[in-house]
């Protein structure tokens, strides 16, 4: 255990870490994308596909290895136990900090499907990552706001039909669709201007859960519901990269996904609006307490 350096020294040590095992790995991740990018042939793809699953499930025991060595984070992961590799999940988490995705990955890594989020079109051309992110199967999406759909009416369902269309790959190779539906990180100020009914949760989105159940209801069956909650406050990236989180805690809780949820038209149906946005309203709610617990709670149990 390297905890005991100073934490600017840590700092630098796990940046040149982290970067070293990406461009490790995304580099080996680009043989198989490429392969599957020119050779058009579907079991082919979905062979890459495993193989590139592989590869970024690699990258990340490689940051849990850099995480071991020099954090002292205490880790209170509750339920992870019901997570299975050969599954299809919906995965809705609460959202604090960077760090969400990376206790997640850790948490996650090789007891469930690889965690895909979806992506805002403009990413792919993000240097090293962003043909890794396409040979992983991570849905890009080009999302059109309400003033421009207003403008442009012709465009209205494309969110749904690209939904649809990212998902179809989705069906050849378990996964974990996950879904931050707060859509920012918390914070107090956020909070406020939301009015949010919620102590320590912004009020969720329930758009991109909509598209997703109603683009992969006949394969997608499971709940993965994540509360993620630090102590001591939630850290910026650099605080964790320095050592500076002393807990992590992690309740995870599996359920069926609503039968009457799946297979309607989020955008065109009122009815199953309503009734989506009922739904994480009612998950919310249960969250939020959950967190009251979590955070007031002092077990330091590993």
């Amino acid at each position: 255990m390297l905890s005991f350096l100073p934490a600017p020294i840590l700092g630098v040590l796990n940046s040149v870490l982290l970067g070293i095992n990406t461009l490790f790995w995304c580099l080996l991740l680009y043989i198989p994308a490429v392969l599957k990018l020119i050779v058009p042939i579907k079991g082919f793809r979905v062979l890459c596909t495993r193989l590139i699953i592989w590869i970024a499930e690699a990258w990340v025991a490689g940051n849990v290895g850099w995480m071991k060595l020099t954090h002292g984070t205490r880790w209170q992961i509750d339920g992870a136990e019901q997570l299975k590799r050969e599954s299809w999940y919906l995965v809705l988490s609460n959202h604090q900090s960077w760090v969400d995705i990376l206790a997640m990955q850790r948490v996650f890594n090789r007891k469930a499907p690889f965690l895909k989020f979806f992506l805002k079109q403009q990413l792919i051309w993000v240097p090293v990552i962003g043909l890794a992110w396409w040979g992983l199967d991570f849905p890009f999406m080009k999302r059109y706001t309400r003033e421009y759909l207003i403008k442009h009416p012709e465009k209205r369902g494309e969110d749904l039909k690209s939904t649809q269309r990212a998902c179809e790959k989705f069906r050849y190779t378990p996964v974990s669709v996950m879904n931050f539906v707060e859509g920012t990180r918390f914070t107090q100020s956020k909070h406020d201007k939301q009015n949010s009914p919620y102590q320590h949760l912004l009020v969720p989105k329930a758009g991109g859960v909509g598209f997703v159940l109603d683009a992969m209801s006949d394969s997608i069956e499971t709940l993965v519901d994540v509360t993620i909650a630090y102590p001591d406050g939630a850290p910026t990236f650099w605080d964790f990269l320095c050592g500076r989180v002393p807990e992590i805690r992690m309740d995870i809780r599996t359920s069926a996904i609503p039968a009457h949820l799946k297979g309607h038209d989020y955008s065109n149906d009122a009815e199953h609006r309503r009734n989506v946005k009922d739904w994480l309203a009612g998950l919310w709610q249960e969250k939020d307490a959950r967190l009251t617990g979590m955070l007031t709670s002092r077990d330091t149990d590993d």
